[in-house]
């Protein structure tokens, strides 16, 4: 990752990012726009939940794709994610949305874009993010075997791409958002057992969601 940081893509990406965290409210805060893989180094990582960017809202975003901080009423898509979870597993629906326990076991929860200006979504897309997130993706793909990607919605399924279906599993459905969710796309997709089965099944611990 760090080879990444000195390519002109990336300085001229660091140089926007800098820009408009001066200029505008920003999120996820400054110290935690890397959190995705502060919380799951690339070594401990099995399983890879693509998002697309941070949530915009004044203190959702905490830097992992889905998740909020603590007392944060959470968005509808983690609603639906942890009805799935619930009806998939029986794990009660949690009081926190914070995803940390979840990104401290191996998942890493990255978003494509990893800013966001304040109640402006995709306002960071294409300025050089992608590009820095597709390289992560397909760096996992190429330097550890038998990882799990969940690949949620359109956008997270052109991934695919980038990743070796031979030494991976790939589980795709619809995005958890009310829209998708509500039209039969998300719920029932059994992507936490599933998740699990495979895990067992390769002699790794499974997730305690």
């Amino acid at each position: 990752m760090e080879t990444e940081f000195k390519k002109s893509y990336f300085l001229t990406l660091n140089k926007f990012v800098k820009q408009e965290y001066i200029g505008y409210s920003c999120y996820p805060k400054e110290p935690d726009i890397f959190a995705a893989f502060d919380l799951c180094h690339f070594m401990d990582t099995k399983v890879v939940v693509i998002g697309q960017d941070p949530y915009h809202g004044p203190g959702q975003a905490n830097g992992l794709c889905f998740s909020v901080n603590e007392d944060v009423v959470h968005p509808p898509s983690l609603v639906n994610i942890f009805k799935e979870l619930e009806m998939d597993m029986g794990i009660p629906y949690p009081k926190s949305g914070n995803l940390e326990r979840w990104a401290d076991q191996g998942v890493l929860l990255l978003n494509a874009t990893m800013t966001v200006r304040a109640h402006e979504a995709g306002s960071h897309q294409k300025k050089g993010w992608e590009i820095f997130t597709d390289t992560i993706i397909h760096r996992l793909s190429e330097e550890k075997k038998g990882l799990i990607f969940l690949l949620w919605g359109g956008y997270a399924k052109k991934k695919a791409k980038l990743i070796n279906a031979d030494e991976h599993y790939i589980l795709t459905s619809g995005h958890p958002s009310p829209l998708s969710a509500n039209r039969g796309y998300w719920f029932g997709n059994k992507h936490f057992s599933k998740t699990n089965g495979i895990l067992k099944e390769n002699g790794k611990q499974p997730i305690i969601w």
